[in-house]
């Protein structure tokens, strides 16, 4: 098995494993999950295809077992299952054991906050299409979230990203040469900010947040609606 491969197998494990611990009973919440991931993989397949193409980002085929669908290694439609498999379980997870919403009351500043960095950066650098591209689509996301959806969720959500981001650094360090002579992704600095954290562009944790922000929002949205179904059966009883 590809090195890629071998990345996204070790992300999914444990929390796969542990989702079937008594108390947390994940499985349950897979009819949610799911969906949420094949939803989020409609719009993020084919803006990695199309970045790819675009030379973007690519693939250092030393490290991929060389089996690909539509120009894209099986190995990156895989990172679409195991990364946010891993932190919707910890989402979960940490909905089961913290049962206060610690970043609640500031999710709202915080997000309207993050919008207006995310957009100013977005405009100074209209050329740098990673850059401009997510911090742009990110900020949107985010104004949907803030206005429209008003997600009462939003600090857990945070909560999990932010924890989250100590097992991205070292999946995401992996993909790109922090532990290799040649990285498995590799980036045009041209296309982006330049800024690396260690090996990592800073446009990742962005492209992260909004992938995990979707698939978590369409999960919470599968959940709160068969919520709501089950409800007027439960009074009846």
């Amino acid at each position: 098995m590809s090195y890629y491969f071998w990345i996204n197998l070790l992300s999914i494990s444990i929390p796969f494993i542990a989702g079937f611990d008594k108390r947390l009973k994940f499985y349950n919440n897979w009819k949610y999950l799911f969906p949420a991931m094949l939803a989020t993989m409609l719009v993020f397949i084919p803006w990695d295809i199309l970045k790819t193409k675009l030379g973007v980002w690519g693939f250092n085929p030393d490290h991929l077992q060389g089996w690909y669908i539509s120009n894209l290694p099986v190995e990156e439609w895989l990172f679409f299952i195991a990364i946010p498999y891993a932190c919707l379980f910890t989402y979960h997870a940490f909905e089961y054991l913290i049962k206060k919403d610690y970043l609640g009351k500031f999710a709202r500043p915080f997000t309207a906050a993050l919008i207006v960095v995310l957009l100013v950066v977005a405009v100074l650098n209209p050329d740098r299409w990673y850059t401009f591209i997510t911090f742009l689509l990110v900020a949107v996301f985010l104004t949907l979230h803030l206005f429209v959806i008003k997600a009462p969720y939003l600090g857990r959500f945070y909560v999990m990203y932010f924890v989250t981001l100590i097992p991205f650094f070292i999946v995401n360090g992996a993909l790109t040469g922090m532990f290799s002579a040649e990285p498995v992704v590799w980036y045009d600095d041209t296309r982006n900010l330049g800024i690396r954290l260690g090996t990592i562009p800073i446009e990742d944790t962005v492209y992260g947040l909004f992938m995990l922000l979707m698939n978590t929002t369409i999960y919470e949205w599968l959940r709160s609606r068969d919520n709501k179904i089950r409800k007027p059966g439960i009074q009846a009883a």
